[in-house]
Protein backbone atom coordinates (compact mmCIF):
# COMPACT_ATOMS: atom_id res chain seq x y z
CA UNK A 1 0.00 0.00 0.00
CA UNK A 2 1.44 3.32 -1.08
CA UNK A 3 0.85 6.47 1.18
CA UNK A 4 -0.16 9.97 -0.19
CA UNK A 5 -0.34 12.98 2.15
CA UNK A 6 -3.50 14.45 1.44
CA UNK A 7 -4.88 18.03 -0.21
CA UNK A 8 -5.51 20.86 2.32
CA UNK A 9 -9.23 20.69 0.85
CA UNK A 10 -9.94 17.14 1.41
CA UNK A 11 -12.10 16.77 4.07
CA UNK A 12 -10.50 17.08 7.70
CA UNK A 13 -12.11 15.56 10.75
CA UNK A 14 -10.14 18.34 13.19
CA UNK A 15 -8.12 21.21 12.74
CA UNK A 16 -5.21 21.85 15.62
CA UNK A 17 -4.30 25.06 16.58
CA UNK A 18 -1.46 26.35 18.97
CA UNK A 19 -2.75 29.50 21.20
CA UNK A 20 0.19 31.83 22.41
CA UNK A 21 0.39 31.20 25.94
CA UNK A 22 4.07 32.26 27.08
CA UNK A 23 4.30 35.78 28.12
CA UNK A 24 8.26 35.65 27.98
CA UNK A 25 7.91 35.12 24.01
CA UNK A 26 5.19 37.32 23.08
CA UNK A 27 5.11 40.43 25.65
CA UNK A 28 3.22 43.23 24.83
CA UNK A 29 1.76 41.32 21.70
CA UNK A 30 0.60 38.12 24.10
CA UNK A 31 -2.98 39.05 24.53
CA UNK A 32 -3.40 41.00 20.74
CA UNK A 33 -2.37 37.30 19.64
CA UNK A 34 -4.73 35.51 21.78
CA UNK A 35 -7.50 37.65 20.45
CA UNK A 36 -6.30 37.13 16.96
CA UNK A 37 -5.80 33.22 17.30
CA UNK A 38 -9.65 33.03 19.27
CA UNK A 39 -10.85 35.04 16.28
CA UNK A 40 -9.49 32.23 13.84
CA UNK A 41 -10.77 29.28 15.59
CA UNK A 42 -14.11 30.93 16.19
CA UNK A 43 -14.53 31.22 12.24
CA UNK A 44 -13.05 27.37 12.11
CA UNK A 45 -15.38 26.04 13.99
CA UNK A 46 -18.75 28.79 12.98
CA UNK A 47 -17.78 28.70 9.51
CA UNK A 48 -15.48 26.20 8.54
CA UNK A 49 -17.42 23.25 9.98
CA UNK A 50 -14.32 22.08 12.05
CA UNK A 51 -13.83 20.37 15.33
CA UNK A 52 -10.84 22.84 16.59
CA UNK A 53 -8.42 21.71 19.18
CA UNK A 54 -7.03 24.86 20.53
CA UNK A 55 -3.79 23.65 22.76
CA UNK A 56 -3.01 25.66 25.59
CA UNK A 57 0.08 25.73 28.07
CA UNK A 58 -0.42 26.64 31.54
CA UNK A 59 -3.44 27.88 33.98
CA UNK A 60 -3.10 31.07 32.49
CA UNK A 61 -3.25 30.76 29.15
CA UNK A 62 -6.39 27.77 29.84
CA UNK A 63 -8.51 30.69 31.73
CA UNK A 64 -7.69 33.33 28.57
CA UNK A 65 -8.78 30.95 25.92
CA UNK A 66 -11.66 29.67 28.21
CA UNK A 67 -13.02 33.43 28.67
CA UNK A 68 -12.31 34.18 24.65
CA UNK A 69 -14.32 30.73 23.42
CA UNK A 70 -15.75 29.00 26.16
CA UNK A 71 -19.16 29.49 23.93
CA UNK A 72 -18.21 27.96 20.95
CA UNK A 73 -18.96 24.73 20.96
CA UNK A 74 -16.54 22.93 18.29
CA UNK A 75 -13.33 24.85 20.25
CA UNK A 76 -11.72 21.99 22.38
CA UNK A 77 -9.25 23.39 24.94
CA UNK A 78 -6.64 20.51 25.21
CA UNK A 79 -3.69 21.01 27.69
CA UNK A 80 -0.31 20.40 26.76
CA UNK A 81 3.79 21.20 26.12
CA UNK A 82 5.32 23.38 23.38
CA UNK A 83 7.80 25.61 22.99
CA UNK A 84 5.47 28.00 20.84
CA UNK A 85 2.44 27.56 18.49
CA UNK A 86 3.99 26.73 15.26
CA UNK A 87 2.08 23.65 14.92
CA UNK A 88 2.55 23.35 10.90
CA UNK A 89 5.95 22.75 11.64
CA UNK A 90 6.45 21.04 14.98
CA UNK A 91 3.36 18.62 14.92
CA UNK A 92 2.76 15.72 12.41
CA UNK A 93 2.16 15.44 9.21
CA UNK A 94 -0.61 13.53 8.03
CA UNK A 95 -0.65 10.48 5.36
CA UNK A 96 -3.18 8.16 4.16
CA UNK A 97 -3.45 5.22 2.27
CA UNK A 98 -3.59 5.97 -1.84
CA UNK A 99 -7.70 6.58 -2.21
CA UNK A 100 -6.64 4.89 -5.98
CA UNK A 101 -5.67 1.70 -4.49
CA UNK A 102 -7.80 0.91 -1.77
CA UNK A 103 -11.01 2.37 -0.50
CA UNK A 104 -10.14 2.91 3.08
CA UNK A 105 -8.27 6.44 3.70
CA UNK A 106 -6.55 5.76 6.65
CA UNK A 107 -4.77 8.78 8.18
CA UNK A 108 -1.39 8.31 10.11
CA UNK A 109 0.67 10.88 11.34
CA UNK A 110 4.09 11.58 10.73
CA UNK A 111 6.92 13.12 12.96
CA UNK A 112 9.75 14.37 12.75
CA UNK A 113 12.87 15.89 14.31
CA UNK A 114 12.39 19.24 15.67
CA UNK A 115 16.23 21.51 15.76
CA UNK A 116 14.27 24.74 16.29
CA UNK A 117 14.26 26.00 12.34
CA UNK A 118 18.07 25.27 11.95
CA UNK A 119 19.43 26.02 15.73
CA UNK A 120 17.95 29.69 15.95
CA UNK A 121 14.92 29.26 17.98
CA UNK A 122 15.66 25.86 19.98
CA UNK A 123 12.71 25.85 23.11
CA UNK A 124 11.92 23.11 25.07
CA UNK A 125 8.63 20.79 24.49
CA UNK A 126 8.71 21.81 20.63
CA UNK A 127 10.03 18.41 20.42
CA UNK A 128 7.03 16.96 21.89
CA UNK A 129 3.99 18.41 20.20
CA UNK A 130 4.19 15.87 17.61
CA UNK A 131 3.54 12.68 19.97
CA UNK A 132 1.30 14.61 21.65
CA UNK A 133 -1.17 15.51 19.22
CA UNK A 134 -0.76 11.86 17.58
CA UNK A 135 -1.98 10.86 20.99
CA UNK A 136 -4.52 13.07 21.90
CA UNK A 137 -6.50 11.69 18.24
CA UNK A 138 -5.53 8.27 19.36
CA UNK A 139 -3.75 7.08 16.36
CA UNK A 140 -0.43 6.02 16.41
CA UNK A 141 2.80 7.70 15.05
CA UNK A 142 5.75 7.26 12.92
CA UNK A 143 8.82 9.02 13.93
CA UNK A 144 11.31 9.90 11.10
CA UNK A 145 14.86 10.05 11.27
CA UNK A 146 15.19 13.84 9.79
CA UNK A 147 14.33 17.06 10.58
CA UNK A 148 11.96 18.63 8.47
CA UNK A 149 9.18 21.40 9.20
CA UNK A 150 5.72 20.85 7.96
CA UNK A 151 5.41 24.68 6.60
CA UNK A 152 8.28 23.60 4.53
CA UNK A 153 6.59 21.70 1.92
CA UNK A 154 3.08 21.63 0.43
CA UNK A 155 1.35 18.73 -1.55
CA UNK A 156 -1.67 18.53 -3.94
CA UNK A 157 -2.76 15.61 -2.79
CA UNK A 158 -1.41 13.47 -5.50
CA UNK A 159 1.96 13.20 -5.16
CA UNK A 160 3.46 16.55 -5.97
CA UNK A 161 5.73 18.58 -3.01
CA UNK A 162 6.68 22.43 -3.55
CA UNK A 163 9.45 23.34 -1.61
CA UNK A 164 12.29 25.92 -1.31
CA UNK A 165 15.49 24.90 -1.76
CA UNK A 166 16.81 27.73 0.46
CA UNK A 167 14.84 26.06 3.40
CA UNK A 168 15.15 22.30 2.27
CA UNK A 169 18.66 22.24 1.52
CA UNK A 170 19.97 24.29 4.30
CA UNK A 171 23.00 22.74 5.65
CA UNK A 172 21.65 23.94 9.59
CA UNK A 173 19.09 21.44 9.15
CA UNK A 174 20.04 18.39 7.55
CA UNK A 175 24.00 18.35 6.59
CA UNK A 176 24.82 17.40 3.17
CA UNK A 177 21.13 16.95 1.66
CA UNK A 178 21.30 17.44 -2.07
CA UNK A 179 17.93 17.23 -4.33
CA UNK A 180 18.25 13.81 -4.81
CA UNK A 181 18.75 12.62 -1.11
CA UNK A 182 15.92 15.10 0.15
CA UNK A 183 13.65 13.46 -2.61
CA UNK A 184 14.26 10.42 -1.60
CA UNK A 185 13.65 10.95 2.00
CA UNK A 186 10.17 12.74 1.05
CA UNK A 187 9.12 9.77 -0.90
CA UNK A 188 9.70 7.09 1.67
CA UNK A 189 7.99 9.35 4.34
CA UNK A 190 5.18 11.39 2.63
CA UNK A 191 4.88 9.17 -0.38
CA UNK A 192 6.15 12.21 -2.65
CA UNK A 193 6.17 11.33 -6.27
CA UNK A 194 7.82 14.84 -7.78
CA UNK A 195 9.30 17.21 -5.76
CA UNK A 196 8.93 20.81 -7.17
CA UNK A 197 11.56 23.23 -6.06
CA UNK A 198 11.31 27.04 -6.03
CA UNK A 199 14.71 29.26 -5.33
CA UNK A 200 14.39 31.70 -1.84
CA UNK A 201 11.84 32.34 0.15
CA UNK A 202 10.67 35.58 1.36
CA UNK A 203 13.03 38.33 2.81
CA UNK A 204 14.15 38.10 6.55
CA UNK A 205 11.63 34.84 6.98
CA UNK A 206 13.88 33.03 10.03
CA UNK A 207 12.19 29.87 8.40
CA UNK A 208 14.96 29.95 6.03
CA UNK A 209 12.00 30.25 3.21
CA UNK A 210 9.11 28.44 3.83
CA UNK A 211 7.34 27.18 0.84
CA UNK A 212 3.81 28.37 2.65
CA UNK A 213 4.55 31.96 2.71
CA UNK A 214 5.71 31.59 -1.00
CA UNK A 215 3.92 29.39 -2.99
CA UNK A 216 0.27 27.08 -1.92
CA UNK A 217 -1.39 24.62 -4.26
CA UNK A 218 -5.50 25.69 -4.56
CA UNK A 219 -6.98 22.66 -6.66
CA UNK A 220 -4.67 19.99 -8.16
CA UNK A 221 -2.56 20.94 -11.13
CA UNK A 222 -3.30 25.12 -10.00
CA UNK A 223 -1.00 26.90 -7.79
CA UNK A 224 -1.22 30.23 -6.10
CA UNK A 225 1.74 32.74 -5.66
CA UNK A 226 2.22 36.39 -4.88
CA UNK A 227 2.55 39.58 -6.84
CA UNK A 228 3.83 42.72 -5.87
CA UNK A 229 1.63 45.05 -4.44
CA UNK A 230 3.58 48.58 -4.58
CA UNK A 231 6.62 49.84 -6.15
CA UNK A 232 8.84 49.32 -2.77
CA UNK A 233 7.04 45.69 -2.65
CA UNK A 234 10.33 44.32 -1.16
CA UNK A 235 9.97 40.49 -2.70
CA UNK A 236 8.59 41.64 -6.25
CA UNK A 237 11.80 39.85 -8.05
CA UNK A 238 11.30 36.88 -5.53
CA UNK A 239 8.19 36.67 -6.56
CA UNK A 240 8.42 36.91 -10.34
CA UNK A 241 10.95 34.32 -10.39
CA UNK A 242 8.68 31.72 -8.53
CA UNK A 243 5.84 32.44 -10.80
CA UNK A 244 8.14 31.76 -13.79
CA UNK A 245 9.51 28.26 -12.54
CA UNK A 246 6.01 27.57 -11.75
CA UNK A 247 4.75 28.08 -15.20
CA UNK A 248 7.58 25.89 -16.04
CA UNK A 249 6.64 23.07 -14.38
CA UNK A 250 4.49 19.63 -14.75
CA UNK A 251 2.84 17.98 -11.24
CA UNK A 252 3.34 14.06 -10.37
CA UNK A 253 0.51 13.59 -12.99
CA UNK A 254 2.31 15.08 -15.85
CA UNK A 255 -0.28 17.95 -16.40
CA UNK A 256 0.92 21.57 -16.76
CA UNK A 257 0.77 23.82 -14.06
CA UNK A 258 -1.55 26.93 -14.04
CA UNK A 259 -0.23 29.73 -11.88
CA UNK A 260 -2.86 32.10 -10.38
CA UNK A 261 -0.85 35.38 -8.99
CA UNK A 262 -2.49 37.02 -5.76
CA UNK A 263 -1.82 40.37 -4.27
CA UNK A 264 0.68 40.67 -1.61
CA UNK A 265 0.47 42.41 1.58
CA UNK A 266 3.65 44.68 -0.05
CA UNK A 267 6.26 46.17 2.41
CA UNK A 268 5.25 45.52 6.19
CA UNK A 269 7.56 46.43 8.64
CA UNK A 270 7.69 46.14 12.41
CA UNK A 271 7.95 49.23 15.09
CA UNK A 272 11.63 49.16 14.46
CA UNK A 273 10.94 49.89 10.43
CA UNK A 274 12.53 46.37 9.87
CA UNK A 275 10.49 44.56 6.92
CA UNK A 276 8.91 41.45 7.97
CA UNK A 277 7.50 38.25 6.03
CA UNK A 278 3.77 39.13 5.65
CA UNK A 279 1.91 37.04 3.38
CA UNK A 280 -1.71 36.23 1.67
CA UNK A 281 0.09 32.90 1.29
CA UNK A 282 -0.27 31.59 4.80
CA UNK A 283 -4.07 31.40 4.43
CA UNK A 284 -5.66 28.11 5.67
CA UNK A 285 -8.42 25.60 4.17
CA UNK A 286 -11.03 24.91 6.23
CA UNK A 287 -13.88 22.08 5.65
CA UNK A 288 -16.36 24.92 4.41
CA UNK A 289 -13.92 27.92 4.30
CA UNK A 290 -10.68 29.31 3.77
CA UNK A 291 -9.39 32.09 5.66
CA UNK A 292 -6.65 34.21 4.99
CA UNK A 293 -4.36 36.46 7.11
CA UNK A 294 -4.57 40.29 6.80
CA UNK A 295 -1.62 42.72 7.90
CA UNK A 296 -3.40 45.97 5.54
CA UNK A 297 -6.59 46.94 4.91
CA UNK A 298 -6.63 47.39 1.12
CA UNK A 299 -4.14 44.46 -0.55
CA UNK A 300 -5.75 42.37 1.78
CA UNK A 301 -9.23 43.29 0.27
CA UNK A 302 -7.93 42.33 -3.25
CA UNK A 303 -6.19 38.91 -2.06
CA UNK A 304 -9.82 37.74 -0.50
CA UNK A 305 -11.26 38.44 -3.56
CA UNK A 306 -8.79 36.57 -5.63
CA UNK A 307 -8.56 33.69 -3.61
CA UNK A 308 -12.50 33.45 -3.35
CA UNK A 309 -12.26 33.11 -7.01
CA UNK A 310 -10.19 30.35 -6.76
CA UNK A 311 -12.95 28.60 -3.73
CA UNK A 312 -16.15 29.01 -5.47
CA UNK A 313 -17.49 26.52 -2.93
CA UNK A 314 -15.58 28.15 0.26
CA UNK A 315 -16.20 31.12 1.62
CA UNK A 316 -13.40 33.06 1.94
CA UNK A 317 -12.61 35.52 5.34
CA UNK A 318 -10.12 38.01 6.34
CA UNK A 319 -8.92 38.07 9.59
CA UNK A 320 -6.38 40.42 11.13
CA UNK A 321 -3.24 38.21 12.01
CA UNK A 322 -0.77 41.24 12.84
CA UNK A 323 -0.07 40.52 16.62
CA UNK A 324 0.72 37.18 15.33
CA UNK A 325 3.26 37.87 12.59
CA UNK A 326 5.00 39.66 15.16
CA UNK A 327 5.79 35.89 16.48
CA UNK A 328 7.22 35.35 12.90
CA UNK A 329 4.57 33.44 11.62
CA UNK A 330 0.92 33.14 10.58
CA UNK A 331 -2.59 31.49 10.03
CA UNK A 332 -0.91 28.20 8.24
CA UNK A 333 1.70 28.27 10.59
CA UNK A 334 -0.39 27.97 13.76
CA UNK A 335 -2.18 24.68 12.69
CA UNK A 336 -2.15 21.18 11.74
CA UNK A 337 -5.41 19.54 9.82
CA UNK A 338 -6.15 16.18 10.84
CA UNK A 339 -7.74 14.12 7.46
CA UNK A 340 -11.12 12.67 7.82
CA UNK A 341 -10.85 8.71 7.95
CA UNK A 342 -13.15 7.66 5.23
CA UNK A 343 -14.63 4.04 5.34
Amino acid sequence: MTRLVPAEWEAHKAMWLGFPSHEILWQEDLIPAQAEVAALARVLAEMGDEHVKLMVMGDEAHKAAQSLLGDVERVEIVDGRFGDIWFRDTGPVYVADDPDEDDLHQAKPIGFRNNGWGGKYALPHDDEVSTQISASDGIEGELQDFILEGGAIDHDGHGTVLTTRQCLLNPNRNPGWTEEKAEAALKAALGARKVIWLGDGMLNDHTDGHVDNLARFVAPGVVACPVAYGRDDPNADVYDATARLLASQTDARGQSLQVVRIPSPGKVTDEDGEIVPASHMNFLIANDCVVVPIYKERPGELAVEALQSLFPERQVVGLSSKAILTGGGSFHCISQQVPLIKA
